[in-house]
């Protein structure tokens, strides 16, 4: 048995519920615009159409969540728990990719919190993946596979504090190859007429447009709670005629003046409170 194999046997006796529903997807959310440390600061999509494979964090050295993918690092223990130590000696090509499961529907993806971007993957993908929810940040017991997905119901009947929250994870295992298991890459309208579109052309993949991110700073600032009266002060700094997309976060993290986690959470209220444009 390959390590993919054991992986997914490790979960699915853990899982409950009916077969998964082979008309929904998993959905790899991403910013289009950031650039890989794997790839010596190559914008993401041009790396990816050189490469043509999605590779985990363990591999690029750049998320839109926590960095802790090394050796006694969270996401290493994690994953160790999860999949009973199945990639404990894997080099870190092996590794799976994380998504989230799309079965609300959602134009901007599963999982709108790691990026306005996303790919959308074929059927054969969501079938060897697993599943949890919530997050496996928040050391989750409820797990899913493609025979046993009762995960829909838990996660549908929970109430978390916000909609970046609410998605099921996705672990999917072997290489995510851009031409074989992606339907169309999906980008946010800011992006047209960019390098993003360029390089986005140069993939095997269809290129779609979902409504678009739009946030005023005006309402960013009634909810100075949600990440801090800081960051909506960064945001109203970085704002360009007092609206936030994700082209105008993506160019101030490319400036190199701004913590990167702030930016991260300018982005979560873009995500959460943007409107369509």
């Amino acid at each position: 048995m390959n390590l993919f194999a054991r992986a997914i046997a490790h979960v699915d006796p853990l899982a409950s519920g009916p077969a998964l529903d082979p008309a929904l997807r998993v959905t790899l959310n991403f910013h289009p615009d950031r650039v890989s440390s794997a790839s010596g600061g190559a914008p993401v999509l041009a790396s990816l159409a050189r490469e043509r494979v999605y590779s985990s964090q363990f591999v690029t050295g750049t998320s839109n969540g926590g960095l802790t993918a090394y050796p006694g690092g969270d996401r290493w223990n994690w994953e160790s728990r999860i999949f009973g130590g199945a990639y404990d000696e894997a080099e870190p090509r092996f590794r799976p990719v994380y998504g989230g499961l799309n079965f609300r529907g959602r134009p901007s993806g599963a999982a709108p919190r790691f990026g306005s971007a996303h790919f959308r993957l074929t059927a054969g993908a969501a079938a060897r993946a697993t599943y949890c929810y919530p997050d496996s940040a928040a050391e989750p017991r409820d797990f899913g596979t493609a025979r046993r997905m009762g995960l829909i119901a838990i996660a549908s009947a929970d109430v978390p504090r916000h909609n970046l929250d609410d998605y099921i994870e996705a672990h999917v295992h072997g290489p995510v190859r851009i031409d074989g298991d992606v339907e169309g890459l999906v980008l946010d309208p800011c992006y047209r007429g960019t390098d993003v579109e360029v390089a986005a052309e140069l993939l095997p993949c269809p290129v779609e447009w979902h409504r678009g991110f739009l946030l005023r700073v005006e309402a960013m600032a009634t909810h100075p709670d949600f990440r801090g009266p800081e960051i909506v002060e960064l945001g109203q700094r970085i704002a360009v005629d007092g609206w936030l997309d994700p082209r105008v976060i993506g160019e101030a993290a490319a400036a190199g003046i701004h913590d990167p986690q702030a930016l991260k959470y300018v982005w979560h209220y873009v995500a959460k409170f943007g409107a369509p444009r």
